[in-house]
């Protein structure tokens, strides 16, 4: 990645440091193919895009547009827009290339689904892009969702947005992770450069997804050691298939990755379980195909465990209802923050529900939680389980994260089920 880095044009992200040596011996890796797959990357991100299949394979042929009020954007959306509302896909071409047609392809494919994708960028534009453009995109649909007389007034889902990029797109997204708006990120190959970077990950609290090209893609070591670091308790996906770095987004209709994304984004973006029992589990459909899969902290919206559940001890019930035991523990402090992790644990008798009793030390206070929803954030906290993830077998356990400001240890916790 710093080899192709160099060749290509790359925003200065916060918190860009000279590597450490870890890091950049983890980089040098690639070095030794940097001739020829970076030659391959630029050809990638500058050639006009294969034969296209118009319109994408999904139900609601697909386009592209811009608009003189997202300047330097392209807007791929269904020619008719369908009655149901679009959730939002905001994209980070892969070299930070300012050509919003780039991945044309795959773009168009992904709206053709029933999403409003927005790439930075003109079409066949040139220049770099920066990660602002990523929120550009963002608030540019929120806007336009509200504004009486617009072609997407009331048409966009707000609630529901993935903010993804290919290479340097990728570190884009990362840098846009933390937009509250976020629904979901994914990481198409590539992963932070410097160790200096990694509060990038610390700051994650939505599901991410990550598709490599393999050993071969030169990002991948980068994308290993981020998915290594990646907080407890958050929901994330990784697969890994054999095309390197180029991926195949210039295939008809973005190729497989294009076929992936679009499964992922239906089930994160519009709850698709059908969709999301291709990521989730011992038995998910990528798993019997040609990627590799990693799976950490993954649930079907129905509650269905995507992983064999871990059973810690910790501090039983205190109420009237079945038993059920929670365990704290601080996964990760730094000078003024850390994330912390509870597991739940039903006792002998299955749960309908569960709640948390939360004791934080004072100057302590929760900023954002994960898998499960709060009441409060300081002092005496009451968490409360998901819709999907509520239901336990006995015996079975389940795992919410949150990040909070000042010192994370002295946290006391207490369990009630129903």
């Amino acid at each position: 990645m710093t080899s192709s880095r160099s060749a290509e044009v790359v925003p200065v992200l916060a918190g860009d440091v000279p590597a450490p040596a870890a890091r950049r011996a983890r980089i040098s890796a690639g070095v030794a193919v940097v001739a020829v797959s970076v030659a391959a990357g630029l050809i990638a991100f500058g050639a006009a895009p294969a034969d296209a299949a118009v319109g994408g394979s999904g139900p609601y042929p697909a386009d592209y547009e811009t608009s003189a009020t997202l300047p330097n954007h392209t807007i791929y959306r269904p020619q008719t827009l369908p009655s149901e509302r679009l959730p939002i896909f905001v994209w980070g071409n892969g070299g930070c290339a300012a050509n919003g047609t780039g991945q044309v392809n795959f773009l168009r494919e992904i709206s053709s689904h029933g999403f409003l994708a927005i790439a930075s960028g003109a079409p066949n534009g040139s220049g770099s892009t920066t990660s602002q453009m990523l929120t550009q995109s963002i608030d540019w649909a929120v806007a336009e969702n509200s504004r009486q007389g617009s072609k997407y007034f009331g048409r966009l889902d707000t609630t529901k947005i993935a903010v993804a990029g290919w290479s340097c797109g990728g570190l884009e997204a990362y840098a846009v992770s933390a937009d509250t708006r976020v629904t979901t990120t994914a990481i198409f190959s590539s992963g932070l450069l410097n160790d200096g970077d990694d509060y990038q990950l610390r700051r994650l609290t939505k599901p991410i997804a990550y598709f490599i090209g393999g050993p071969s893609d030169i990002a991948y070591p980068n994308a290993i050691d981020d998915w290594g670091k990646l907080p407890a308790g958050l929901p994330a996906f990784m697969g890994n298939l054999n095309v390197g770095h180029g991926g195949t987004y210039d295939q008809t209709n973005g190729g497989e990755f294009g076929r992936v994304a679009v499964l992922y984004l239906k089930w994160r973006l519009k709850g698709d379980t059908t969709a999301g029992a291709n990521f989730v589990g011992a038995d998910c459909g990528l798993c019997h195909s040609q990627w590799q899969v990693q799976q950490k902290n993954l649930t079907l919206g129905d509650g269905t465990p995507g992983t064999p559940p871990v059973t810690p001890s910790g501090s039983p019930s205190s109420g009237g209802g079945p038993a059920c035991s929670a365990v704290y523990t601080v996964q990760d402090q730094w000078n003024g923050g850390f994330v912390a992790n509870v597991s739940v644990t039903a006792g002998s008798t299955a749960l309908n529900g569960w709640l948390v009793a939360l004791s934080l030390p004072a100057g302590t206070s929760m900023t954002s939680v994960w898998n499960a929803v709060s009441s409060g954030s300081s002092g005496n906290v009451t968490v409360t389980n998901q819709s999907y993830n509520g239901r336990l077998a006995a015996g079975q356990s389940v795992t919410f994260g949150f990040q909070g400001t000042g010192n994370g240890s002295g946290a006391a916790v207490s369990c009630t089920g129903s």
